[in-house]
């Protein structure tokens, strides 16, 4: 069976991809997943923050002077805090490029367009095989209109996009008015690949102390139902790479994932429920299914139930949205 796929241009050995996460932090666990089988690793990211962070650590040791705005830099970590500070990010890379054989793409993760494109050199540098930008961004200024968040996604890509020669993934919310042309605009702007999609961590309100508590859940299989959605949908109207994370957890989601037309899944959370062994099941279940329903490798499989496939497609998804409702009865 060939289980082979490309992505970003790289070829993999399959779709199995280990997403942005603290894997890479330690070289003997990234070696035991490229031996259980994982394709390739993305690096956990390195923040903008981060990277403002370092800076200011910098200025306050070299001239000595206080925290400028203290009100505004004290929601996020110290540069303490941090798990990798950007030199040893930069370290961590290049050991893992000279112990592992599979391709490592570093990440990066902001909200602002600027100042990215020096570290992406310096991923590229360092040996990196590719770069994922996160475009985390949560707009809460009612004066900045959606065509402008997006208009500044797009200048940061091609800026990225054109300052290294590796490839560029780019990684999205759900949450954009029309997806589509979106992920059309990212390929025009120069990246090579999207990633469907970035998990927004919802805060709660603790109720006795009245504050607000950051909290982490794992993904589930429920999540990948979105992915599945916009996997068909864009997967027709591009040339670049698709990634589905989020919400793959057995072999038959990355079955499915493939079938929407993704080129790879990226999987952490059931990793780190399961541990890196449980690799080499979710492959041996792919290859599995593939015999048993006579597909000779991955390629044939990806994108055959893509809505590509329906000759009225938004029909084809309003039927199913009113019948949905419909089924119901009290």
């Amino acid at each position: 069976m060939k289980l082979t796929t490309s992505y970003l241009g790289l070829t993999l050995d399959n779709p199995l991809v280990i997403g942005a996460s603290p894997y890479c932090d330690n070289t003997y666990v990234a070696r035991q997943l490229q031996d259980a089988g994982a394709a390739a690793l993305v690096m956990r990211s390195l923040f903008e923050e981060q990277i403002d962070a370092e800076q200011r650590a910098l200025l306050h040791h070299v001239e000595g002077s206080a925290e400028s705005s203290p009100e505004a830099t004290s929601y996020f970590p110290s540069y303490s805090e941090y798990q990798l500070t950007p030199d040893h990010y930069l370290r961590q890379l290049e050991h893992l490029k000279k112990s592992l054989s599979i391709p490592i793409i570093a990440s990066l993760n902001g909200s602002r367009a600027g100042g990215w494109t020096e570290y992406a050199r310096r991923f590229e540098a360092a040996g990196a095989d590719a770069v994922e930008l996160n475009l985390y961004q949560l707009v809460t200024n009612p004066a900045i209109p959606g065509d402008q968040v997006e208009a500044d996604m797009l200048e940061t890509v091609g800026s990225v996009a054109a300052a290294v020669k590796i490839p560029v993934a780019v990684k999205i919310s759900p949450f954009h008015t029309s997806l589509v042309n979106f992920a059309v605009a990212l390929e025009n702007a120069g990246a090579k690949g999207v990633v469907l999609f970035n998990r927004f961590y919802q805060p709660d309100f603790n109720l006795e102390d009245l504050e607000v508590h950051p909290q982490l859940k794992l993904s589930d299989p429920s999540e990948l139902l979105l992915r599945l959605r916009w996997l068909a949908i864009i997967s027709p109207h591009v040339q670049h790479s698709l990634s589905a994370s989020g919400g793959v957890h057995t072999a038959e989601d990355i079955v499915k994932a493939l079938l929407a037309g993704a080129d790879t899944v990226q999987l952490v959370s059931v990793i780190l429920k399961n541990g890196p062994r449980f690799l080499s099941t979710l492959l041996a279940g792919l290859n599995n299914w593939l015999v048993d329903h006579g597909y000779e490798s991955v390629d044939q499989l990806r994108g055959t139930m893509n809505l590509d496939r329906c000759p009225d497609p938004s029909a084809f998804e309003r039927a199913n949205y009113i019948r949905i409702l419909q089924s119901w009865r009290v």
